[in-house]
């Protein structure tokens, strides 16, 4: 457990209803993280997150890794790659570097962004495609 060597730390529950997996403050962590609930990281963390839910990233948590999520709010440093399939939102304060990718996104004014954006886009199936023709109008 204290010999050095990075740990992949799966966390198989997914917590009830208003519940977060938390790596607290002053807390350094090395290695994958993987979650089937919401995840905050208020400390350190050198490595990936695999969240099929929301991460959060605390005002004085860091991130050195890539991102996966359902959902992400970014308050504190992200170094690496952001993929969430619905909204990121970086908040005031947060420094990002690395590229995003988001359904949706919304950064506030004193948020820091280095990297290209991506924004998925949602394939929605028209009429005309479905052998439904509509009328045009003369």
């Amino acid at each position: 457990m204290f010999n050095g060597k990075s740990k992949s730390i799966t966390f198989n529950e997914t917590p009830s209803h208003g519940q977060a997996s938390i790596i607290a403050a002053g807390t350094t962590l090395k290695g994958d993280l993987t979650a089937g609930g919401d995840i905050r990281i208020d400390g350190r963390l050198e490595g990936n997150i695999y969240c099929s839910a929301k991460v959060v990233i605390g005002a004085n948590g860091s991130v050195t890794g890539d991102i996966e999520g359902q959902q992400a709010d970014i308050m504190g440093s992200v170094t690496g790659t952001i993929k969430v399939k619905e909204i990121l939102q970086l908040k005031g304060g947060s420094l990002v570097n690395g590229n995003i990718h988001a359904a949706k996104l919304q950064i506030e004014p004193d948020a820091n962004f280095n990297g290209q954006c991506h924004m998925l886009v949602e394939k929605k199936t028209s009429l005309a495609t479905n052998g439904i023709e509509t009328a045009k109008a003369s």
